[in-house]
Order: structure tokens, then C-alpha cells, then sequence
């Protein structure tokens, strides 16, 4: 009976150590993705959480609107008739949210549910598109920016100038906070202004100080 008892206990032990460590693993993973999200919002920029409207294109120019198709990172009048009809803000950029809504009008109507607006999912919608529609109205810029900046924008807001973190707090398609911004000279809103200024002093914060203001984004 003594030889059992030690050999019982010998098993509680190497259940409860593998218990613990499983625990360990577990709140390792959790204290991890609440510091990434903490990351996320960034010392003077945000991360990618919760953009109004920021697109899934990882490339490093946005997705060009064909004559039949809008995708993410399509932009302008198009957009934001597909935004209107999904009721949501129509911002002419298709960002994650409009992909998003894209996908769940698709699931409920029996389509392939991509994402993608083709021309099926236009058809149920109600949707024609026009030649001139499928020209952008974003003015864009001009600014020559580095692979590393325009991957870094993609991150923050998927490329689009008027996006706005959830809480209000990061603005623009660099996420910039208003002192931030205003450190670098700008004026007005982030999100308001030209995206050739905000370009501009997002290149200007990346001479000065590299991609470690962007936080979890530094790394795309």
C-alpha cells in the first residue's frame, strides 16, 4: 500500500505540473495578444485595430477597380455606391468593414462569400457600374514613399487617408495621434488633410525616428 500511495502520488504530481504548465501556455498566449493590442495603439501612432474603413491588400499600391469588380483597396465613386447599399459609411475606400459587409450580404444571398464584389454580388445588389465610376476621386499624392512607409500604411488603415480608430484617438493613413501630428507641423485633422501632407510627415517621423512609432505595425 506504501508503494502505491507513492507511486499516486508520484502521477498527482506529473498531472499537476503538466496542469500548470498548460496554464502557464495559456495565460503566456493571452498576456501576449493583450500586449500586442496594447502595442497596437502605438506610442505616437495607432496599430490596426479598429480603422472606420482599412483594406486587407497587403501589395503596396491599392487594388485598381477593373470595369466589373471592386476588391479591397478599390476606391472611389464605385465604392461608395457598393458602401451606400450595404448601409455603411461611404468613405469610397473598400477597407476591411466593407469587405466585411460585402462577405455577410454574400453568405445571405447564397454567394461565394469572398469578400470580393464581382459581378454577381453587384447584380444582387442592384448595382451597374458606369465607366466613370471606376475612376478614382481620392486626389492621391505624389510623395515618393519607401516600400517599408507604404507596407506600414497598409497595416495602419490599409492605405486609406480618411480612416479613424475606433476610439477617435489615431486619425489618417498613418494613424497619427494629434500631438504627433502636430509635432511634425501639421494642422487640422489627420484624417482631413491632403494625402501628400500626411505622406509627407509620415516620411518626415521615418527619417526621425524609423519604424518604431508605428508599434505593432513597424514589422510589416
Amino acid at each position: 500500500m506504501t508503494h502505491n500511495r507513492s507511486t499516486d502520488a508520484v502521477r498527482d504530481r506529473a498531472a499537476a505540473s503538466r496542469t500548470s504548465r498548460w496554464t502557464f501556455r495559456r495565460r503566456v498566449v493571452a498576456v501576449g495578444a493583450c500586449a500586442l493590442t496594447a502595442l497596437s495603439g502605438g506610442v505616437a501612432v495607432a496599430g490596426n485595430g479598429g480603422v472606420s474603413a482599412d483594406s486587407e491588400a497587403r501589395g503596396d499600391a491599392p487594388a485598381r477597380t477593373s470595369s466589373n469588380t471592386l476588391r479591397p483597396g478599390s476606391r472611389g465613386k464605385a465604392v461608395k455606391r457598393l458602401q451606400r447599399k450595404l448601409g455603411l459609411r461611404a468613405d469610397g475606400v473598400y477597407g476591411r468593414g466593407t469587405k466585411r459587409a460585402v462577405k455577410r450580404f454574400q453568405k445571405r444571398n447564397g454567394l461565394r462569400a469572398d469578400g470580393i464584389a464581382g459581378p454577381e454580388t453587384l447584380r444582387e445588389l442592384g448595382i451597374k457600374l458606369r465607366r466613370h465610376d471606376t475612376s478614382s476621386d481620392d486626389e492621391g499624392s505624389s510623395v515618393s514613399l519607401p516600400a517599408k512607409l507604404r507596407r506600414i500604411a497598409e497595416c495602419e488603415s490599409g492605405g486609406n487617408p480618411r480612416a479613424v480608430s475606433a476610439d477617435g484617438r489615431y486619425r489618417g493613413k498613418f494613424q497619427f495621434d494629434m500631438q504627433t501630428w502636430r509635432g511634425l507641423g501639421g494642422k487640422g485633422d489627420p484624417a482631413d488633410a491632403p494625402e501628400s501632407t500626411q505622406d509627407r510627415l509620415a516620411l518626415k517621423l521615418y527619417r526621425q525616428r524609423g519604424a518604431a512609432p508605428w508599434g505593432a505595425c513597424a514589422d510589416a
